[in-house]
């Protein structure tokens, strides 16, 4: 399965956008590592250039809410996206924040899958159980 990860925004969160892409690549896929300080529109042109059925993106400094507010619009906009997975993860927000008003935010945003300060394995594996649930034919959207 492609995966297509970064850190978006102006993050440079070098080490933990390693971490993410040698944990996926550990897990069996195949990884298109967009690097950090990457726009939304990249993520999703690399989305579309590689076929991949996952877009993961991290933030770290807490940026990431001010980009995500634009998936929804950015996914309309790309066609031929209608099943990418979409997953965030890091940490969500700037000062303090509780997965409870967190994630339904991100939700709403357009993402299948938030973890807000969860570790890197618990959020794969999130995102596999997200896979089984899809193609067993129970999508948790």
């Amino acid at each position: 399965m492609k995966v297509v990860t970064g850190v978006v925004g102006n993050d440079i969160h070098v080490v933990a956008n390693r971490l993410i892409d040698l944990s996926l690549q550990a897990r069996g896929y195949e990884v298109f590592n967009l690097g950090v300080n990457t726009y939304l529109e990249e993520f999703f042109d690399a989305a579309v250039e590689t076929g991949a059925e996952v877009l993961l993106i991290s933030s770290l400094n807490g940026e990431a809410e001010g980009w995500g507010r634009e998936v929804k619009s950015l996914k309309r906009e790309y066609k031929d996206l209608d099943d990418l997975i979409m997953v965030i993860g890091g940490n969500l927000t700037v000062g303090t924040g509780n997965a409870e008003e967190i994630v339904p935010k991100y939700k709403n945003y357009g993402f299948d899958i938030v973890c807000h300060q969860i570790d890197l394995n618990t959020g794969l594996d999130m995102l596999e159980e997200f896979i089984q649930q899809r193609d067993a034919g129970g999508q948790s959207k």
